[in-house]
């Protein structure tokens, strides 16, 4: 996940993440091949615990119908329609300035309106590093903005469908086993010039990759056959990043470092 540091920009972050590292004892690790990521990536020689996420707990213990129920009445979200949770990640070539982030939809939301709001309505969720306010006054009652709401967890779990692109949420998503569909009309672009995958986006997701608004919608019009297509690697992606995962960890995290 992202490590948040007041008053850093892209150019000293390698730097002052891998400071940040030193200073850890533990590292929590979902699963193995993240544990061996992240001993390239933050330069960690430490003690790894490998129990799953803590922040992923709630997807196993909270994942009913009854907390489900009382989550969309909190985020006034109505009931008797599913929802689909958009959260894109940023990209370093949009910006105002150095260090504030835009993004620009590249979904017809009209169309989309058009196609799906009769049974769907869609929950944004924009990357903590984007600076802009969406608007999206427009469509009322049907584009929610939870943009800054505190726990994505919640937004996970009152969710049917997640979109998303290079974002690392769709590993936490995947415990959930719910369709992930992949919006990567800038695959090329940001594959070959700006950040690069760790894993192999075309062969490894557990969804189609789409790169239009039409093909977007076919997808969540035909989810069930989306979700045949892709059940088997689905169960492999869950196997190889989320097996780790039971709603225990932070049960085990706080036995382990406090003997307790």
């Amino acid at each position: 996940d992202d490590v948040k540091m007041p008053g850093t920009t892209t150019g000293r972050y390698k730097v002052n993440f891998t400071k940040e590292a030193s200073k850890w004892d533990y590292l929590v690790s979902p699963n193995q091949y993240s544990t061996e990521i992240f001993k390239q990536a933050f330069m960690f020689d430490g003690e790894f615990l490998e129990y799953g996420y803590p922040r992923n707990d709630i997807l196993y213990n909270n994942n009913n119908e009854r907390v489900i129920s009382k989550l969309k009445q909190k985020l006034n979200l109505p009931k008797d329609k599913k929802v689909i949770l958009y959260a894109p990640t940023w990209r370093d070539d949009e910006f105002f300035e150095k260090g504030r982030y835009k993004f620009q939809i590249k979904l017809d939301l009209d169309q989309l309106e058009e196609k799906i709001s009769d049974d769907y309505v869609i929950v944004l969720r924009m990357h903590y590093l984007i600076a802009n306010e969406l608007n999206i006054s427009d469509y009322k009652d049907f584009i929610f903005d939870y943009s800054t709401y505190d726990d994505i967890s919640e937004l996970y779990l009152v969710s049917d469908i997640l979109i998303t692109d290079y974002s690392s949420v769709f590993f936490d998503y995947a415990n959930l086993k719910r369709p992930i569909l992949f919006y990567t009309y800038d695959l090329e672009k940001y594959r070959d010039t700006l950040r690069g995958f760790y894993i192999d986006i075309e062969k490894d997701v557990p969804g189609p990759l789409l790169f239009n608004t039409t093909e977007i919608i076919q997808s969540i019009i035909n989810i069930e056959q989306v979700q045949k297509q892709y059940s088997d690697k689905y169960e492999v992606f869950y196997n190889r990043f989320c097996k780790w995962e039971d709603g225990r960890a932070a049960s085990k995290v706080v036995k382990h470092v406090f003997k307790s």
